[in-house]
């Protein structure tokens, strides 16, 4: 086996961190978003076909486009923030399997199903998106990811002539600890897991 990351790392990924609601004003690097991605990218996806796509909204003019798709709760935060993540997928991920796949040449046929391809496309970028939170928060960003914003919006306000559908937000930049919220209980290994 692999060695074990330090107590402080696993903290950093899973127990000491948190949704925040509310960041500081200190921006974030276009570098920094790039890490970010070049690490997700690397994540599991069925067939290679790493289906999330981002928009990286950070400028003023691009806050307020988002601003209308928002519920109320989110506007504050997401204005506040440096930068707000869509997370979406490409409907049309599979004209890229040729490239990404090559080891079967006809595994884009795969997807040639409209309601397949959809599946595909959900599930992996969800994956990828758990893989996109891990790399923000090792990179020593915080995470606000978030569901409560209208959908159709967002791909009319961003993605109008593209193929790319929205998933999730997240904001990320330095958190102020006292926007997050006292922990949730979770379910116990007893309650969640079997061993077979």
């Amino acid at each position: 086996m692999k060695p074990s990351l330090s107590d402080s790392s696993l903290a950093q990924l899973f127990v000491d961190a948190r949704t925040y609601n509310g960041f500081g004003g200190a921006p974030v690097s276009n570098d920094l978003l790039r890490k970010i991605y070049e690490l997700a990218r690397m994540g599991p996806t069925a067939a290679n076909t790493v289906p999330l796509r981002i928009a990286f909204v950070v400028s003023k003019e691009a806050k307020e486009r988002l601003r209308p798709a928002l519920d109320a709760g989110n506007v504050d935060k997401t204005m506040k923030a440096p930068v707000t993540a869509i997370l979406a997928y490409d409907s049309m991920f599979h004209e890229h399997t040729p490239r990404l796949f090559p080891n079967n040449v006809g595994a884009k046929g795969w997807f040639a199903d409209d309601t397949v391809r959809e599946n595909v496309a959900k599930l992996n970028s969800s994956i990828q998106i758990g893989y996109f939170l891990l790399a923000a928060r090792s990179l020593g960003l915080d995470c606000g990811p978030m569901g409560g914003f209208s959908r159709p919006k967002v791909d009319e306000a961003f993605f109008a002539n593209s193929t790319w559908r929205s998933s999730v937000l997240c904001n990320l930049g330095e958190g102020d600890d006292a926007s997050i919220f006292p922990r949730n209980p979770r379910l116990s290994f007893e309650e969640a897991c079997k061993v077979l």
